[in-house]
């Protein structure tokens, strides 16, 4: 099936989760991995923060969001989600780009999972210290 020209393609990260997000212009219908939004995330927190981005920038029902989104759980599915729509957003209009910064919605969260280390219990966390 050939692509649209009005399609954009962007890619969201959290932690292990990565999402492609493709919009078209549409009726504001969202699917994740062929499911419905409300299927897929039943957290209304978690869609809450997906929906953020068309509400920040004021284009809700303007665009059809078609997500793929693998690995990672389900609240860094969700985060991952919305920085790639924020991206796909940015993308379609750079009038955008000052709502959405100033919301957070365009920056990589860098945090991740730190290893684990030899003679250690965690990442960090020591065997009990004994005295005697």
């Amino acid at each position: 099936m050939p692509e649209n020209k009005n399609t954009i393609r962007r890619t969201g990260r959290r932690k292990t989760a990565i999402a492609s997000v493709r919009l078209v212009p549409g009726s504001g219908q969202i699917s994740v991995n062929q499911r419905t939004l409300e299927d897929y995330f039943p957290r209304d927190t978690a869609r809450m923060r997906i929906l953020e981005p068309f509400e920040v920038t004021e284009t809700a029902g303007q665009f059809d969001a078609i997500i793929s989104v693998k690995g990672g759980g389900s609240s860094a599915q969700a985060d991952a989600v919305r920085h790639g729509i924020s991206r796909a957003l940015l993308t379609s209009s750079d009038v955008l780009r000052s709502a959405l910064r100033k919301n957070g919605m365009l920056t990589r969260d860098p945090r991740e999972v730190e290893r684990k280390k030899y003679g250690r219990h965690k990442a960090r966390k020591r065997p009990q210290y004994s005295k005697r």
